[in-house]
């Protein structure tokens, strides 16, 4: 058998508290500050405690040349190997650690940038409802909110003087002003109705369609209606529709270049919801939304040009990023309205849509359809645009 590290592992010097009733019945508080070594590795999800020996072990081995079991037991300690290879922290070629060894050969074919790679992988999350986390928070003291949080930052950072500034000219109002001042979060969805397909096909296409696409000697790429570095476009589209005339309800992928749907599963309209909710992390003023938008980023494809980049990560998030706004401007222009969050269930949305977080990663989840007559959830309209303020529109 032979063995290597791991291709991407950071190791953190971690820090917590520990009670113990022996400590607090002798005299003491009960309470122990205990210092861990903590591996934070790119294939796997859940992070590993390592003692010193290990960390010391982990320091000697290679991620890329591989080296026979025997000679490196007579070389380190065999505990610590043995604890290592049990963790997966090292890469076995023996048959039965074969899905140890495909998960890190992910990674390593990926090109990512070590940092990066771990900040996708653990940042993840699994089942939360960030609603009830919000409530949970509140009943932990009845402080008010910035007395708990403190002052926030100043909305703007001022760097000279006002008298110092230099005023420029507004423009005059024109249809993309008026596009840009429907441009609301939405929070209050019109289940009463479905979208048409004409308004669902229109989106679709302004949001995530090619234009055109170049077929360079051996790659091709997409004009979109947003940038993309080195013109990729890693971002793909996956779909849960709940209320399009014409659309089944159920899971989807979009294809750009074909501008079609690609079913992926049913979903009958009964458990849609909860699927959405369970998608969206517990925020019920998302989950009605006629359709939800799992923006999931191909990292090799970026990645391919990009190779161990230390600005690849940040460019596919913004990517992210521009087709959003793009999808509230186009949902805007047919009378609609969309959301974007990033508090999202990752490791689920992975599950229902057979994702692989280092090769097709969620780096958000949007969504679209009617707005509703009421409001019953909060929406942030200062400008009067969508609810006027006048008026009185609370449910």
């Amino acid at each position: 058998m032979q063995v290597r590290r791991c291709a991407v592992v950071f190791v953190e010097p971690r820090e917590r508290l520990d009670f113990d009733l022996g400590r607090l019945v002798e005299g003491g508080t009960g309470v122990e500050s205990v210092r861990e070594w903590i591996a934070l590795t790119a294939h796997l999800d859940e992070e590993q405690v390592l003692d010193a020996d290990e960390v010391h072990a982990l320091g000697q081995l290679s991620p890329d040349a591989w080296i026979d079991w025997g000679e490196l037991n007579s070389r380190q300690p065999g505990a610590s190997l043995e604890s290592l290879l049990a963790k997966g922290i090292l890469i076995s070629d023996a048959a039965e650690h074969a899905d140890m060894r495909d998960q890190d050969d992910n990674v390593r074919a990926s090109h990512w940038k070590g940092i990066s790679a771990v900040a996708q992988r653990h940042t993840r999350w699994r089942a939360i409802d960030t609603l009830e986390a919000e409530r949970r928070f509140g009943r932990e003291t009845d402080r008010p909110f910035l007395e708990r949080l403190g002052t926030p930052e100043a909305p703007v950072r001022e760097r000279v003087p006002s008298e110092q500034r230099i005023g420029l000219a507004k423009p005059s109002d024109t249809e993309l002003e008026a596009l840009i001042r429907q441009r609301v979060t939405c929070r209050n969805w019109d289940t009463s109705k479905p979208m048409s397909a004409e308004d669902f096909a229109s989106i679709m296409f302004r949001t995530f369609g090619a234009r055109a696409v170049s077929d360079e000697p051996g790659i091709t790429v997409m004009k979109r209606a947003v940038p993309s570095a080195g013109g990729l476009h890693p971002t793909e589209a996956y779909l849960l529709v709940q209320n399009v005339e014409g659309v089944k309800s159920g899971l989807y992928h979009y294809h750009p270049i074909d501008h079609a749907l690609e079913p992926l599963g049913d979903v009958p309209e009964n458990e849609s919801a909860e699927l959405a909710l369970r998608i969206v992390a517990g925020q019920r003023h998302f989950m009605k939304a006629h359709v939800l938008i799992v923006l999931a980023s191909r990292f090799r494809r970026t990645f391919w040009k990009y190779r161990n980049h230390a600005k690849a990560y940040r460019a596919v998030i913004l990517d992210a990023g521009h087709l959003s706004q793009t999808l509230y401007l186009a949902a805007a222009e047919r009378g609609l309205a969309a959301f974007i969050t990033a508090a999202v269930n990752e490791r689920d949305i992975e599950e229902i849509f057979g994702l692989d977080p280092m090769l097709e990663g969620v780096l958000a989840v949007s969504g679209f359809g009617w707005r509703g007559d009421l409001v019953d959830e909060v929406e942030f309209d200062p400008l009067g645009s969508v609810w006027p303020r006048a008026a009185d529109t609370r449910a």
